[in-house]
């Protein structure tokens, strides 16, 4: 399976990006998105996505308004994790709990995603690589800090 990863000039062709571990059967009705509750993985997130954007959101957003739109829903993250975890109040009537922290983290991660379609981000190989980074990187420097002790 690829998916097509649509670029914010409609002038340019369509790259596509080969899906590398999607599954027997990925989701990709609207109807199918709001009633599942099955696990994913990341290449069926991003296929997901994209199948909302073109048939419910009509196109993505160009990628720097998807970046703004990232630190906005970062922003909201921040906000409820300053009140739930810090030393700020919640005003009354906020949304607050585990419910309220994983749709903000869902709003994130979708955007990420809209981010990661547009610009030709195989999520999965980077979550990989990035993984393997840290693995080589930090092998001694977690263990060797007297803060985490």
């Amino acid at each position: 399976m690829s998916i097509e990863i649509p670029q914010s000039n409609p002038n340019e062709t369509p790259q596509a990006v080969e899906a590398v571990s999607v599954s027997s059967n990925p989701i990709t009705s609207v109807d199918a998105i709001k009633t599942s509750t099955e696990s994913i993985t990341l290449m069926d997130a991003q296929a997901m996505v994209d199948s909302w954007i073109k048939t419910v959101g009509v196109r993505y957003f160009s990628e720097l308004t998807n970046t703004a739109v990232l630190m906005e829903e970062v922003g909201e993250l921040a906000r409820l994790m300053s009140r739930s975890y810090g030393d700020q109040s919640f005003k009354s009537g906020e949304k607050q709990g585990p419910e309220a922290l994983g749709d903000e983290m869902s709003d994130v991660l979708f955007v990420l995603i809209c981010l990661a379609n547009q610009t030709g981000v195989d999520l999965t190989a980077a979550f990989h690589r990035g993984m393997e980074k840290r693995t080589v990187r930090d092998s001694d420097r977690h263990k060797n800090n007297p803060k985490l002790g």
